[in-house]
């Protein structure tokens, strides 16, 4: 159980990044961006490349981010500028980023496990050696610079969300045509959260390829359900009463999304099984709202129930002042 745990929160907090950028398109902007299933690997392949190349860990893991960025403000302007369908833009940026990918790493693939990870690298900066720490000492040391990071960003998110590009991503989601008819050029809110969102995408390909040891450019199937379940999950079990809480729970969503994945591991699930059970968590945390109304609904204290009680306390006190005691 100790390797569920580990594992849980080391993938958790390395796709929170990811699923940070989701929830900022797919929830807040109201915009289904299919261009996360390829700048995940972009950032990795990105990544890789420049590792490979002598390039510092820490500024690779950069360049992954800004490629991530470029193509999601690929996909913006086709929407925006050209028109083209938000979906359709996102699977022509996807199509074009894989041999974008095959262009840079030359193959389809690319090991790292020879190189310096950026993980080292900041070990490094606080006098620690990683080539001297056990393997748990070392995926401890890499969950506490996750950690780390993951609020630092959580942070800047909650700050950013608050300010009035943020409110006016936010409103963008929620009616599009009232804000701008107040004045807000909805095409650059969009092509704004397109590139964050992307960036945050690929500085989570960027991360996971250095923890795994290889840049694939298969490495992004699957990771927008991935995403998407990561973010109802924690919409769904820790509420989304603030965009702070919101956060959070998205945070904890991914913990718990790579949790569930590793315990289905370690009791003998093949891992050709994930995807089924990707789909029975989604489908789970989809159905918890309406589990709950139907709670409220049918519980000892509903609507109808108080409304009963309302009327007979009502019908008492006029008894009472009509001389009749219904007490006794």
């Amino acid at each position: 159980m100790e390797n569920v745990l580990i594992n849980a929160l080391e993938q958790g907090l390395i796709y929170a990044f990811m699923a940070m950028g989701v929830l900022l398109t797919f929830i807040m902007l109201g915009f289904p961006d299919l261009t996360v299933e390829g700048t995940f690997p972009l950032g990795a392949a990105v990544t890789a490349t420049a590792v490979v190349s002598g390039i510092s860990p820490v500024y690779a893991v950069i360049l992954g981010s800004l490629a991530g960025g470029l193509a999601g403000a690929a996909t913006g302007l086709m929407h925006t500028k050209l028109k083209i369908n938000n979906i359709l833009a996102g699977i022509i940026t996807t199509s074009a980023i894989y041999t974008i990918m095959l262009r840079l790493m030359g193959r389809p693939n690319t090991p790292l496990l020879s190189y310096d990870n950026v993980y080292g690298q900041v070990l490094g900066w606080i006098g620690i050696s990683q080539s001297q720490l056990t393997a748990i000492q070392n995926h401890i040391a890499i969950i506490l610079i996750l950690s780390v990071a993951v609020l630092v960003l959580r942070l800047i998110m909650g700050w950013f969300l608050a300010t009035d590009l943020g409110l006016a991503i936010r409103a963008t989601g929620n009616n599009e045509r009232m804000i701008r008819n107040l004045g807000v050029n909805t095409d650059n809110t969009k092509l704004i959260a397109l590139v964050i969102s992307n960036c945050l995408v690929a500085f989570s390909g960027a991360l996971a390829c250095q923890v795994q040891g290889f840049a694939d450019v298969g490495m992004g199937i699957g990771v927008l359900v991935a995403s998407i379940a990561s973010v109802i999950i924690g919409e769904s079990l820790f509420g989304k009463r603030s965009v702070g809480w919101l956060l959070t729970g998205v945070i904890l969503g991914s913990i718990f999304y790579r949790g569930v994945l590793a315990l289905a591991l370690h009791l003998g699930f093949p891992a050709h099984d994930f995807k089924l059970i990707t789909a029975v968590l989604v489908l789970a945390a989809l159905s918890i709202p309406l589990l709950k109304y139907k709670k409220r609904k049918n519980g000892v204290f509903n609507g109808s129930t108080v409304l009963r009680w309302h009327q007979a306390i009502l019908s008492l006190f006029e008894n009472k002042a009509g001389g009749r005691d219904v007490t006794r």
